[in-house]
């Protein structure tokens, strides 16, 4: 495992965009820095920050990644396991915390606001956290010469934290919350995900096999709820085709003789 071994700095990353989050808290810069973000987002069009926003949903991006089934199993166990746990961690730390989002502290009509008024529960926000635990998990369950390229899955996860002060759904500290948390939460993902043997992760193994009902679950779950907006209802069908597709290709492996080792 040397190969994918974590650094131990890694661990003190997050650390940054927590002590931020707390110098913009105490420091009552959280309206102004809010309504700046706000402002600034809307420079791009409604849809951009639903797409993004639909990036941090647990079933999103979920069905996106779900190819990588067939072609890093390793990789989608990662992001699968970095997913539980930062869905364990949003909602507990959300309670622990319950702090109020801007809709429910500012006046109606001083910050745009993308769908439905959002009012507790803000910190941290839980699409920056999941973002982030996929980018660390799926960065971490690669090989470290292979790494550079993923870090564009950082930079997407910090534009999905914009995009949930663009909706109006979370201040700047709940964004640098989640980030700070996600990241913790995918590193534990990749260290999970690198402990599975190769051969529970080979084609025809029960563990992808339960992966890919999972797959089916996301299915049901894209055709039947509204992720986050209806501006990701042309997502939820591309991704419902991914999915079905991907399955399919799943399927077809389960019933391909595999190849006969050499004597």
């Amino acid at each position: 495992m040397g190969k994918k071994a974590i650094p131990t700095f890694a661990w003190f990353i997050p650390l940054a965009p927590l002590a931020l989050a707390l110098a913009i808290y105490f420091g009552e810069f959280q309206s102004s820095s809010f309504l700046f973000i706000n402002q600034f987002t809307r420079l791009l069009p409604d849809t951009i920050w639903a797409w993004l926003t639909f990036l941090g949903n647990g079933w999103g991006v979920f069905a996106i990644a779900f190819p990588l089934i067939l072609l890093a199993p390793r990789l989608l166990s990662a992001g699968i396991f970095a997913g539980i746990i930062s869905a364990i961690a949003s909602s507990s730390l959300k309670v622990l915390f319950d702090l109020p989002r801007p809709a429910s502290v500012l006046m109606e009509g001083s910050f745009y606001r993308i769908g439905e008024p959002l009012l507790h529960k803000a910190f941290p926000s839980g699409h920056t956290l999941t973002a982030f635990a996929i980018a660390s998990a799926l960065y971490f369950s690669t090989n470290k010469e292979k790494r550079g390229p993923m870090l564009f899955l950082f930079f997407v996860a910090i534009l999905v934290g914009l995009s949930r002060s663009a909706f109006g759904a979370h201040w700047l500290t709940d964004v640098l919350g989640g980030a700070g948390f996600g990241l913790w939460c995918g590193i534990l993902g990749a260290i999970f995900a690198n402990g599975i043997p190769e051969k529970y992760l080979a084609i025809k193994g029960i563990w992808l096999r339960f992966i890919a009902v999972g797959g089916i679950c996301a299915v049901y779950a894209h055709l039947t709820q509204i992720m986050d907006h209806e501006l990701n209802l042309p997502l939820q069908y591309a991704s419902i085709a991914i999915l079905l597709i991907t399955l399919t290709l799943f399927i077809k492996a389960q019933f391909t003789p595999s190849p006969s080792k050499a004597d």
